[in-house]
C-alpha cells in the first residue's frame, strides 16, 4: 500500500469511528504533513482519494471538511480492518447462525478461477442461514480456500467467520468486489426464510480479498428484500 493510501485509510477509519464528524474541518495540509511526516503532494493525493470516495469536500480558501453522510454510509465506504460482515452490520441485534451444510470439496472451474486457485485444490463449502433477533434474514453460500483460511470448524460457523479470520488468524481483510441482483427464492430458501415463491430476494455475489490481494472468499448471499438496503454515494 502506498503512503498516500495509508493516510487516506487512516482518515477513513477516523471518520468511521466518529473521531471526525460530519461537517468537521480536517487539519490543514501543512499540519498533516508534519503529523504523517510526508510531503504536501502525498497529502494532496490522500485528500483527492477521500474526495473521490465521497467522504470529504474541499472548500476553496477554507480547507477540507467531512461530508455530511450518515454512519451507515461511512461504514459502507470504509475499507478499515473491521470489514463489514453480517454480525457487524446488525450488531444492535442478537445474531444467530444455523449451519445447513459444511464440507470440504474441490471447487468447480468457475469458483477456482474466482479464487485464483487450482481446481484440484480444496475449499470449504459453507451454507448458513443468518438470523437477527430470531428472524431469518439471509441464506449464505460461501467458498473459502482451506490453505488461505485454515482451521475453520463448525463452532466458528456459529459465530462470525470474519472475526475468526481477523482476530484468530490475524489476517487483514481489505476489500470486496460485489454484484447485486434481484432473484426469486429456491425451495430451500422459501423454507428457511419463511417466504413464498414470488417473494423477491436480493443476492450479493462477492469476492473478498485480503490486503495482499489474495482472494479468500467467493460467496452468494440471498437476502430477504424486506430486511436489506443498499446504499451508495456517487461523485462526479
Amino acid at each position: 500500500m502506498l503512503k498516500y493510501e495509508q493516510i487516506a485509510l487512516d482518515i477513513k477509519q477516523k471518520i468511521s469511528e466518529g473521531f471526525f464528524k460530519a461537517n468537521d474541518q480536517l487539519p490543514l495540509e501543512k499540519e498533516m504533513c508534519i503529523q504523517y511526516d510526508v510531503s504536501r503532494i502525498t497529502i494532496k493525493k490522500a485528500m483527492d482519494q477521500l474526495v473521490m470516495n465521497g467522504l470529504i469536500v474541499k472548500r476553496r480558501g477554507s480547507g477540507s471538511f467531512v461530508k455530511d453522510v450518515d454512519d451507515n454510509e461511512v461504514t459502507d465506504l470504509s475499507t478499515s480492518h473491521q470489514f463489514l460482515g453480517f454480525s457487524n452490520a446488525y450488531k444492535d441485534k442478537k445474531i444467530l447462525s444455523e449451519v445447513i451444510e459444511f464440507q470440504i470439496i474441490n471447487p468447480t472451474e468457475e469458483i477456482a478461477n474466482k479464487l485464483k486457485m487450482e481446481a484440484d485444490g480444496f475449499v470449504y463449502y459453507i451454507n448458513r442461514v443468518r438470523y437477527a433477533d430470531n428472524e431469518p434474514y439471509v441464506v449464505e453460500y460461501t467458498y473459502m480456500p482451506i490453505d488461505v483460511i485454515p482451521g475453520i470448524k463448525r463452532e466458528v460457523l456459529q459465530e462470525s467467520i470474519y472475526r475468526y479470520i481477523e482476530d484468530e488468524l490475524k489476517l487483514n481483510i481489505k476489500s470486496a468486489h460485489r454484484t447485486i441482483r434481484a432473484i426469486l427464492p429456491s425451495k430451500l430458501e422459501m423454507g428457511y426464510l419463511k417466504i413464498g415463491e414470488n417473494f423477491p430476494l436480493l443476492q450479493i455475489e462477492q469476492i473478498g480479498f485480503l490486503n495482499n490481494g489474495q482472494p479468500f472468499e467467493y460467496s452468494k448471499s440471498n437476502h430477504r428484500s424486506d430486511t436489506f438496503e443498499f446504499k451508495s454515494i456517487s461523485v462526479r
